[in-house]
């Protein structure tokens, strides 16, 4: 019985750990609308808005997550925006290797909160 009781503490204990890694890497992936505000302004508000649709050198970014496309065509999603950082383009240039993946988190929760 003692045996039985130590391997069921065991499991629950395991099962535990292992739901707030899970939780822990979900949360770390969010981003920090603040944070993303910040490198928004050092970044990408020298040829974007951020507080209209209108164009200055690339396009405007308010409401962005609302659009149901990129400007290119692209679907909208986070994963698309992301590979638009990324990649840069049509004069972006590409920001894989300048900005962190927790900057690019930082950022996407901010143009989401746009």
């Amino acid at each position: 019985m003692r045996k039985s009781t130590s391997f069921v503490l065991f499991c629950a204990l395991a099962f535990a750990g292992a739901s707030l890694y899970g939780q822990g890497k979900a949360a770390a992936g969010k981003g920090d609308v603040a944070k993303g505000k910040g490198v928004f302004d050092q970044n990408c508000s020298v040829c974007h808005n951020s507080d209209s649709t209108d164009v200055k050198m690339g396009p405007g970014l308010k409401g962005l997550f609302k659009r149901a496309k990129l400007t290119g065509g692209a679907a909208l999603n986070e994963a698309s925006v992301r590979a638009k950082v990324d990649a840069g383009g049509n004069g972006m240039p590409a920001y894989k290797d300048i900005l962190s993946d927790a900057e690019k988190n930082d950022v996407i929760a901010y143009l989401k909160s746009l």
